[in-house]
């Protein structure tokens, strides 16, 4: 079983190292896109991509995510209309390059500076970030992205800046198959579980936490 392990982390590394992505070059990725064919990233997420309205803020988020979700629009493992196309327009490098400058930036999340006071049983959306349901077999959104909701390595990205209809339209795509697992294959069997007043009330719960 260990060498196992030790393989896969041996085949990853190795892949990892044979695309390090650029920040420079995906600044100017971001800025600017691949004309015609890919518009600029900021034309839809934000000049510090920060987000607006149902596009979200990628800002902070970590560049193995990242990638792992451009790679997914490109090669349809993940379903969106308008994210297939220009991730299919990039090359895997120019993917790695916009991957990586946008783990170079500022989430904007506060991260707390302690634990969290416990949530009370009537706050619904507190309850599931900081304690989840685990009788359901809910874990807490906490112990993966952050007691912030600030993201925590690599492959957990920030949620706390995620508002309602996108985090509901996610959850969708991940109970009819149009996202991959994620990161230990939780989401897609977590999001089945998921009523749409839990997803909001979550989202109100994060929304309403400081920068």
């Amino acid at each position: 079983m260990r060498v196992g392990v030790a393989l896969a982390c041996t085949l990853v590394g190795t892949a990892a190292l044979a695309q390090t992505g650029n920040p420079q070059a995906g600044q100017a990725l971001y800025a600017n896109g691949v004309p015609p064919a890919v518009p600029a990233c900021a034309s839809c997420h934000g000049a510090q991509a920060q987000g607006a309205g149902t596009f979200p803020p990628l800002a902070g988020s970590g560049a193995a995510y990242v990638r792992a979700q451009l790679d997914a629009f490109a090669d349809g493992t993940r379903a969106n209309a308008v994210m297939a196309p220009n991730a299919k327009g990039l090359t895997a490098q120019q993917r790695a390059d916009v991957a990586a400058y946008l783990a170079t930036l500022p989430s904007g999340i506060a991260r707390a500076p302690q634990p969290p006071a416990a949530p009370k049983a009537s706050d619904a959306g507190a309850w599931l970030a900081l304690r989840g349901r685990m009788g359901e077999g809910i874990p807490a959104c906490a112990a993966c992205h952050g007691p912030a909701g600030e993201g925590v390595g690599e492959h957990f990205p920030p949620i706390a800046h995620l508002n309602a209809a996108y985090m509901q339209a996610q959850i969708d795509a991940w109970k009819q198959g149009q996202r991959g697992p994620g990161p230990l294959g939780l989401m897609q069997g977590i999001a089945k579980k998921l009523s749409s007043d839990d997803v909001a009330a979550v989202a109100k719960y994060y929304g309403a936490q400081a920068r």
